[in-house]
Formats: C-alpha cells, sequence, structure tokens
C-alpha cells in the first residue's frame, strides 16, 4: 500500500476508480460483496448493429483446421483494401517506370500492415468492442464528432477509386460509357449488400471469392508475360530508388497500405465470433486471426507483386510500339487495359477487366460495411441496412459521377488521386487511437502490448503517418507552385496551408499525448483470484467484482510499486 503521507491522494485515486468502473459497467450496483459465490463470467451479449447480428458464427473448442476455418473471413475483408483500384493504379505506374525496382516497398508495407491490423483484431477480441466504440466512450463529444466526420469523409475516399475502377472494367467489358458504369456499380453494389441479410458468413466467402478470382486473373496474367525471375527477386530483397519520382512513388506505396477504414472494420469484424470470456480462449483467438489475416495479406501481397510484374515486363517488351512506350510513364487503369490488350492478347485483356472488377466490387462492400461500424460506434444510431448502404453509396457516386461526366476517364483517373491523399491526410485519426488503446491496460487487461510491441509500433506509425503526410504536403505545395493563381492568392493560400498543418499536428500531437480515461476491459474468468482473509483464495465472483479488484490493484501499484494484498 501506499504511504501514509500519499493516503489522501490514493483515496482520490480510489473514489475516481469507482467512479469510471460504475460508468462502464452496468451491472457494478448488483455486486454482493460479502456473498462469496462465484459466478462465470458470460460471453458477449448479441447485438445487432444496423442490421448486422454480431454473434453468428460459433468456434469450435479443439485446436485444429476447423477452428482455424472458423476465423477465416475478417481478414480477406480487410485485404481488400491492399487490392483495391488505388492501389492498382500505383502498382502499374512502379512496374511501368521501374519495372521491379520497387518490390520491396510492397513487401515493406505488406508486414507493416499486418502488425497494424492483428492490434485491430486483438482490439476487438481481447474487450469486446470495436475502435469506433473506444472512441465514443474515450473521448468527450466535441473530439468524438471530429473523428466520425473524418472517418466517414475516409470511407467516401477510398470508395471514390472503387467505384471509378469498376466503371473502367465495365468499359473494357461492355464498352459501356464511364459515367453509366458509375451507376451501374452502385447499383450492383447494392444487390450484393443484400448478402448480408442472410448472414456475415455468406459475405465473407463471397469476398474471399473475389480475392481468389483476382489473384487467379493476375496469375494468369503474370504466366502470359514471363517476367524475369531473378530480377524480381533482386527487387524484393534489395532496396533501391533510382530514377527520377522513384522516392516519390515508393513513399505513395508505402504509405497507402494502411486504410483508415480498415481499423475500424477489422476491430468489428472479429467480433463476429462466439469467444469465451477466458485468457486461453481470448488468446486463441488472437492467434488465429493472426494467421488468417496473414494468410489474407499475403495473397494480397502476391497480387501487388503480380500486378508490378506484368506491367513491368509488358512496358519492357519489345513488342510495343513507341507510341505505347511512352504512354508507360503515364500509366493508369484505362490506359493500361489498352497496353495488356496489345501485348497480351484479347484473353488476357479480359482477365484484367474481371480481375479490376472483383476489385472495386468487393472494396466498395467492405467500405459500406464499415460505414455501418462507424456510424454504430461513433453515435450509436441504428439505420435500416438499406439506407446506410443508399446514403454511403450516393455519397461516393455523386463526386465520380460528376467527375465523370465533366472530365471524361482523365477526370476520373485525377479523382482517384485526390482521394489517396485524403486517406493519407486522415490516416493517423484512426491509427493514432488504435495505437493507444491497444497498448492501454485499463483497456486490454494483462493483454495489453509489451513494451517492446508498444515501441515498435509507435515507431511504425509514426514513420507512415509521416509518410502520408509528406505525401500530402508535398503534393499541395506542388500544386500551389504551378497554379495559376495571383502573387496575393498564392500568398493567402500559402498561409492557410501552414495554419492548416499547424492545427493538424496540433490535432495529433493532443490525441497521441492525452491520459485514457475509462476502463473497457471485459475481465476474463481466471484473470485474478480473490483473497477470502483466510490465506485461501476464493473463485472469481462476478466480472464486475474482478475488474474492480484489477483496477485498484493496478492503481496501488502505481502509488507503491507493489501489489495490493
Amino acid at each position: 500500500m501506499a504511504p501514509d503521507s500519499e493516503a489522501p491522494n490514493h483515496h482520490l485515486h480510489h473514489q475516481h476508480a469507482y467512479e469510471s468502473f460504475a460508468s462502464v459497467s452496468p451491472d457494478f450496483d448488483d455486486i454482493d460483496a460479502g456473498s462469496g459465490k462465484s459466478e462465470s463470467v458470460p460471453s458477449r451479449p448479441e447485438r445487432d448493429w444496423d442490421g448486422v447480428k454480431v454473434e453468428e458464427v460459433d468456434v469450435p473448442d479443439r485446436r485444429g483446421w476447423r477452428k482455424l476455418m472458423a476465423y477465416v473471413g475478417p481478414g480477406f475483408l480487410v485485404s481488400i483494401a491492399y487490392i483495391d483500384p488505388g492501389n492498382f493504379e500505383s502498382d502499374l505506374q512502379a512496374g511501368a517506370r521501374y519495372q521491379y525496382q520497387l518490390l520491396w516497398v510492397i513487401l515493406l508495407a505488406s508486414g507493416f500492415a499486418l502488425i497494424i491490423q492483428s492490434l485491430a483484431a486483438n482490439l476487438g477480441v481481447v474487450s469486446g468492442k470495436h475502435l469506433s466504440e473506444h472512441c465514443r466512450s474515450e473521448y468527450p463529444r466535441s473530439i468524438n464528432l471530429g473523428l466520425w466526420l473524418l472517418a466517414e469523409v475516409a470511407i467516401v475516399a477510398s470508395d471514390i477509386p472503387e467505384v471509378i475502377g469498376s466503371a473502367y472494367a465495365l468499359n473494357m467489358l461492355f464498352k459501356l460509357p464511364v459515367w453509366v458504369g458509375v451507376l451501374f456499380t452502385g447499383l450492383s453494389t447494392l444487390m450484393l449488400l443484400a448478402l448480408q441479410q442472410y448472414g456475415v458468413r455468406k459475405l465473407e466467402l463471397l469476398i474471399a471469392f473475389l480475392v481468389f478470382t483476382m489473384a487467379a486473373c493476375f496469375f494468369i496474367e503474370l504466366g502470359y508475360a514471363s517476367p524475369p525471375v531473378d530480377s524480381m527477386l533482386v527487387g524484393l530483397v534489395i532496396p533501391k530508388l533510382e530514377g527520377p519520382g522513384a522516392t516519390g512513388l515508393a513513399v505513395s506505396l508505402l504509405g497507402a497500405m494502411v486504410m483508415p477504414h480498415n481499423l475500424f472494420l477489422h476491430s468489428a469484424l472479429v467480433l463476429t465470433r462466439k469467444i469465451p470470456r477466458n485468457k486461453s480462449s481470448i488468446k486463441d483467438a488472437c492467434q488465429y486471426y493472426l494467421v488468417e489475416s496473414g494468410f489474407a495479406l499475403f495473397l494480397s501481397f502476391l497480387i501487388n507483386v503480380s500486378v508490378i510484374s506484368v506491367s513491368g515486363a509488358v512496358c519492357s517488351s519489345s513488342n510495343l510500339s513507341d507510341e505505347n512506350r511512352d504512354s508507360c510513364t503515364n500509366l493508369d487503369l484505362n490506359r493500361a487495359s489498352f497496353l495488356l490488350r496489345n501485348v497480351l492478347g484479347r484473353w488476357s485483356f479480359q482477365l484484367f477487366a474481371i480481375a479490376l472488377l472483383a476489385s472495386g466490387q468487393s472494396s466498395t462492400i467492405t467500405g459500406t460495411y464499415a460505414g455501418q461500424y462507424v456510424m454504430q460506434g461513433f453515435l450509436n444510431l441504428q439505420f435500416q441496412p438499406w439506407l446506410r448502404n443508399l446514403f454511403t453509396r450516393s455519397v461516393a457516386i455523386i463526386p465520380s459521377l460528376v467527375v465523370a461526366l465533366i472530365g471524361g476517364s482523365a477526370g476520373a483517373g485525377k479523382l482517384i488521386i485526390i482521394s489517396s491523399m485524403i486517406l493519407s491526410f486522415e490516416l493517423p485519426f484512426a491509427l493514432i487511437p488504435l495505437l493507444k488503446f491497444t497498448s492501454s491496460t485499463t483497456k486490454m487487461g494483462p493483454h495489453a502490448n509489451s513494451t517492446t510491441v508498444t515501441y515498435v509500433t509507435w515507431v511504425i506509425g509514426f514513420c507512415v503517418m509521416s509518410i502520408n503526410i509528406y505525401f500530402v504536403s508535398s503534393a499541395l505545395w506542388d500544386w500551389i507552385l504551378h497554379s495559376s493563381f495571383s502573387t496575393v492568392s498564392l500568398i493567402f493560400l500559402g498561409l492557410s496551408g501552414v495554419v492548416a498543418i499547424l492545427v493538424y499536428l496540433g490535432a495529433i500531437i493532443y490525441l497521441a499525448l492525452r491520459q485514457d480515461k475509462e476502463v473497457t476491459y471485459l475481465l476474463s474468468e481466471g484473470d485474478y483470484e480473490v483473497d477470502g482473509g483466510d490465506g485461501d483464495t476464493e473463485a472469481p465472483r462476478t466480472s464486475s467484482e474482478l475488474e474492480l479488484h484489477a483496477l485498484l490493484d493496478s492503481l496501488d501499484s502505481k502509488d507503491s510499486g507493489q501489489p495490493r494484498q
């Protein structure tokens, strides 16, 4: 216990603990302090989030393939963000300009993504709440509303490349105008989302099928292109940034691999499995989700490598005309299909279009799915699924449709770049809360990140955020320098940009340094033993008693350096 001289402060600590604990524990007032009876801790109650029921997939008790297959699903939905049309465009440009030189960036970014996504999965499994719910309980209302708006904008921004990519694919397959493809994409996505009424498992299986379809298409393309294996291996293991623009493209490849909405989505999707509330089951679930996410992200890594390699092989082919070879320096999704058709033949062109369509459709599904969890978590609002889907689709389709009508394919391609900048700008406002919550014992209990993991993840997070800030700042600065505004307007824009950057950095620093206040960890059976007073230990009683005991023990340890007896 703390020294007597610190007793008043210690008492205030305990009073604050009781108040904080009571605010998050619905059964706190029902604790029978003298009963001595034991009560098993139940699993998470079933909840209905915007029509998507959470407690749906049973997990076998015995370890093995059947248990692993029960966890398969969330990782594939999350992996879609790493193989969306926006990433395809960056991959095509990387291969066209530098052949296989930047493959190591994809390898490094995939490793970063696996670590960050595993933290999101762990947060949901351990705490029983997803990331947006934690934000609602932790931050003041004004901050919470701001984070919600940023998350919604990020979801819409991530949806724009998917809509445009699908429209490009329909243009390749059926010669539909891009604006018609945009409209059709919205309708088809709503039809596919109707599958969630039959259960989340059906939706996961559909996404997994689309991912494997993309993989098959690009692997077949890779077989046609036949890039040199030795050059690919050198590009994977030897970092190089040779040539003008290589650094900027590497930055965009690395920065685009961690998507803000993916962190909210992954932490929510893992709640679709029934996991007993005990330490061993929670630990097993985290391990199985790590394996499942690792496999899904490895598959997306192979697809990205295939796209870069196909592009590199195509643009270095001797069969290209001088005109098409020159166009490789400004390769986009629409132009890439033309090159692939001329070099690899008609069937490869069709395969590329099918893969692009699968990528766009699956990405729009997961984006809308993430929007449901974000709105429910931040605002605790319930909407009919079709209404929420219609809102998300409409907001993403409107700018895509307007740009496609006015600017055509070229304008739609520029919109993809703008949406990538928006996502880069908003990443810290999802990543920082995730890193803080998973390192907090009040959120994760004994499953909180170790000191080593905490340092490593913060370094990774800092690097990713710095890359994204650099990407956005340099793009904005380049736009200001090459604009046709007057000198006065340029000065005004420059000053406004400096103020905006300072506010932006201030918000990031606030989130990073703010002390967590809410206790939300769902204690597991057997986490702690309660001393009955005669030297014997009693079985744990209610989850509320155990959580309060753990909280007070933590506070006492901070005061005296020793556990509470």
